[in-house]
């Protein structure tokens, strides 16, 4: 195994690491809309939010050697699942090979933002 740790994305909040490989996949924990310089929340909207998220995963699978058309599965959490279409939008910009995906509601977020989404990506 090997522990993936960049300063492009946000640092753990928690006893965590920001990602792992194991057996040729990255597996990264649940990115929120951090700010990875100041750890604040980046946005107030789900657009906004969303956006963050993706530049958070982006920083994680380039600090891999990986890269978002080599990611296999996601999982999404949403604080509302009426944000669903917007999310979307945002999401299907970055994930274009379309990977396998679950999507849920939540009760709550940390820091209580509008989404988190973890993956699994080849590297």
């Amino acid at each position: 195994m090997k522990r993936i740790s960049t300063s492009n994305a946000p640092a753990a909040i928690g006893p965590y690491s920001q990602a792992y490989i194991s057996g040729g996949l990255l597996f990264t924990s649940g990115q929120i809309a951090l700010d990875p310089a100041s750890g604040a929340v980046v946005g107030t909207t789900i657009e906004e939010q969303t956006e963050q998220v993706m530049k958070n995963m982006g920083a994680l699978l380039a600090a891999a050697g990986s890269s978002y058309s080599q990611t296999v599965k996601t999982t999404c959490f949403l604080a509302d699942m009426g944000d669903f279409t917007a999310f979307n939008e945002v999401y299907g910009k970055y994930f274009t090979e379309k990977p396998a995906r679950s999507c849920v509601a939540v009760k709550t977020l940390p820091k209580n933002v509008l989404c988190e989404v973890e993956l699994i990506a080849e590297v």
